[in-house]
Formats: structure tokens, sequence, C-alpha cells
């Protein structure tokens, strides 16, 4: 790790920013971000870090127990939250959704970081999230929790590059968001309706599938899945088992989005 700060600026520059803060909490979701962020904390300053997880609805159960192996693999204290309340603001799901989410979030994680003698928060936001409609951003400088990543200019490629240098598993893994993302603005959050989608997700990912939206549409699945996999995915036996499979997980109706995935397509509608 020390020759990775030697050889890239922004890295070194990103374990100096950290080591000013003395002790560090780490909004820890298991994703490429925030394991990147928990493993540069690490050099940074040791033992003073933790990862702290919110275990909630929009979570899937699979991604939690990520979490749990990143943290065994890196040695480092790990806290999970139990938050299975879905708010009245967030339940409704209106287009700002992510930040009354991200505020309650964080919260929680700031909470409990200062019970265990953490004053400082960050979280694993960086360059890329700037280009998209990130409501949660507001949220996140509202309470001040830090993004040292996005303080030192750094990129979503540069943190799979890096992560890559520390070997660290989560290097390729595809980009997430929570199951409440597939869930279309003003349509209400149901715990049903989450449930057929991690479990319509999970059944892709078991599949060999790595870029894999289900998008709900009340009882219709619209799956948005990377362009190469297209034709492999209406290839049979393959179409009739996903069919079978997604009715069986409670939608009625299974459709293919040929446009494929693209980072957060219900923004897409905003403008309408």
């Amino acid at each position: 790790m020390q020759q990775l700060s030697i050889q890239h600026e922004k890295y070194s520059k990103l374990i100096k920013t950290i080591s000013e803060y003395k002790k560090v909490a780490v909004a820890f979701s298991g994703g490429v971000d925030s394991t990147f962020l928990l493993a540069a904390a690490q050099e940074a300053i040791g033992e003073n870090v933790i990862g702290i997880t919110i275990n909630s609805y929009a979570l899937p159960r699979y991604e939690l127990e990520e979490t749990k192996k990143i943290t065994n693999l890196l040695h480092i204290k790990h806290i999970i939250i139990d938050s299975f309340e879905i708010e009245n603001e967030i339940k409704k799901n209106p287009v700002d959704r992510c930040y009354f989410c991200k505020k309650n979030e964080f919260q929680n994680v700031i909470d409990e970081a200062r019970k265990n003698g953490f004053d400082v928060v960050v979280d694993g936001s960086n360059m890329d999230d700037k280009k998209d409609y990130r409501p949660g951003m507001k949220a996140k400088d509202e309470i001040n929790v830090k993004s040292p990543l996005l303080e030192c200019g750094i990129t979503k490629a540069e943190i799979r590059e890096f992560s890559k240098i520390l070997n660290l598993p989560t290097w390729d893994k595809p980009a997430y968001a929570c199951l409440f993302s597939r869930i279309p603005y003003g349509t209400e959050i149901k715990i049903e309706d989450l449930e057929k989608i991690e479990k319509s997700e999970k059944y892709f990912i078991d599949k060999g599938f790595k870029t894999i939206r289900v998008r709900c549409h009340g009882n219709l699945a619209r799956i948005e899945i990377a362009p190469a996999d297209r034709e492999k995915l209406i290839q049979e036996p393959l179409a009739t088992d996903i069919v079978k499979n997604l009715k069986n997980f409670g939608f009625h109706y299974i459709t293919l989005d040929i446009q494929g995935y693209r980072l957060g397509s219900f923004n897409e509608t905003m403008g309408a």
C-alpha cells in the first residue's frame, strides 16, 4: 500500500486527508467506493477506523453478507445497525426520496459512531457522483458527513484502479444502488415489492449476470441488463426459466428493456 501512495498523487493526498481526522467511522455498504475508503482509512490511521452498516429493507441480504466478509478480510471492527422502519417521506417515494433516506441513515451512523468514540463520519461519495441526480448529497452536507474521495478529486475509474492494486475483492464489482431505486418515483415503496426485486436480482446474479437491475412496475418486471448480455437472456432454456422464477417471486409480466442497463434510469422521467 505504501508503494501506491508514492506512485499516485491522489492516493497520497487521500491518506494525508484521512490521517488528519485521527479517527473515522466509515458509512460502509460493501460497494466499490466504501470498501476502498475503508482500506485507505486503515492504511492512514490503522485501528482508529470502524465500518458502520445500516441493515434495512433497502439492502439485499447478500450485500449485507458481503459487508461482513470484507470487514473480516480487512480485520476492521464492523457495526451493523438494524433499521427496518420506512419513514413516511421515504415510503411515498418522492423524487427527493434519497435526501430523506440518506439523512435518516447518516444520522443513525453518526449516533452510533459517537457512542463508540468516533466524531468523524465519512462516506464513499466521489467525483462521478456529481454527474448524476443525487439528492442524498445535500443530506450528507447538512449533517457534516465528510467525503474524502470527493475532496481529493478521485473518480470511480481511479477507485477501481487503486482497489485492484490493493487486491481488494470489489475492484471489479458492478455498480450498485439501494433497492428503493428499482421503484418508480411516486409509487409507494412496499416490502413485498422489495422482496421480489431482491429475489429476482439474486437469481440473475446466481446465473452469472453481473450488471443487472430488475425495475418494479407493480406486477411487471422490467429487466435492465448489459447490452452484451441481451442475446443470452432471451435464449432457451434460460428465457423460460427466467419467466418461471420471476413469476414465482411475485411478478405477473416479465419484460426486457432493450436500452439495457443505465445508471438511475428512473431519473430519465423527471424532465417529463
